[in-house]
């Protein structure tokens, strides 16, 4: 298991995986970066987006994060994910009323914080999105 990376993935609720994987692939704020075996230790925060979790060549698992942060030493990535959704359930029509309701309430919000807070649900829900039409690497 030398070539193995420990990928745990945690929510606000669970533990949701915790298992060894060839690379993950995580969303991070200044670009998407891949975790091997051996990986320097880093922290970093995540964005909206996608993490491929890779067996051998191939992804294997597609898990959508709507922000959090990932913390990677040599033996282990673990993000601790804000939302963590499987993109094949995502629920494309759910997501797309989202969005129109949330630019509802855009157009009602009084203060510059209500629209910035409205605006960053609108950008996740747009990013849950992007991904159920993305393809696989």
């Amino acid at each position: 298991m030398a070539d193995k990376v420990e990928f745990e993935l945690v929510s606000p609720e669970k533990l949701l995986t915790s298992q060894p994987v060839d690379m993950v692939v995580v969303p991070g704020s200044e670009g998407d970066f891949g975790v091997l075996a051996g990986h320097s230790p880093m922290i970093s925060t995540v964005r909206p987006g996608v993490i491929d979790v890779y067996e051998a060549d191939r992804v294997v698992d597609r898990v959508f994060v709507a922000g959090g942060f990932a913390e990677v030493t040599e033996t282990r990535c673990t993000v601790l994910a804000e939302e963590a959704i499987a993109v094949a359930e995502i629920d494309r029509g759910k997501v797309e009323q989202q969005i129109r309701d949330l630019s509802e309430d855009l157009e009602d919000a009084k203060s510059d914080d209500e629209k910035a807070r409205v605006e960053a649900k609108i950008a996740i829900a747009r990013a849950k999105l992007d991904a159920t039409g993305a393809t696989t690497h």
